[in-house]
């Protein structure tokens, strides 16, 4: 499909659905998401990293890093379903980053407990940055993305 011919399907489908060009608080709100959405990803890659990390030293027997190994897993999903749905402005965008931001807590919080672990240091860290970002997008968007 051609460029122009993908205008004109995005042209023809935003006439049938009644779609009209962002508002101007909608685009107040665009670096919101942008910047939520990029600290999201770099979370994910951190937790990801952390979570081979773990994985290697659960798998030399040290099982005191199992739990932070499963949370790093599992925030790194809530920080690509925020990084996906905030960069496509999603209306589900505030309810991802307000799980994500849980998320980002409780892995930060276990990765804390390794204070030694230089993986485990930046991933906390990471956490924390992204859990501020997806507060601060719900903050400032949230009111404006609620079904009326």
């Amino acid at each position: 499909m051609t460029r122009l011919t993908a205008l004109g399907a995005f042209a023809a489908l935003a006439a049938l659905t009644g779609w009209s060009a962002p508002s101007a608080r909608a685009d107040h709100h665009t670096k919101h998401f942008e910047d939520c959405a990029k600290v999201c990803a770099d979370c994910l890659v951190e937790c990801e990293k952390n979570f081979h990390h773990c994985f290697k030293l659960v798998e030399a027997g040290k099982k005191e890093h199992a739990k932070a190994m499963h949370l790093s897993a599992d925030c790194a999903e809530f920080c690509g379903i925020s990084a996906k749905l905030t960069a496509r402005k999603s209306e589900l965008a505030v309810t991802a980053c307000e799980a994500c931001a849980k998320a980002c807590d409780a892995c930060a919080a276990e990765c804390d407990k390794f204070p030694n672990m230089p993986e485990m240091k930046a991933c906390a860290q990471k956490c924390r940055e992204c859990a501020k970002s997806c507060r601060e997008m719900v903050k400032m968007v949230g009111h404006g993305h609620e079904k009326k």
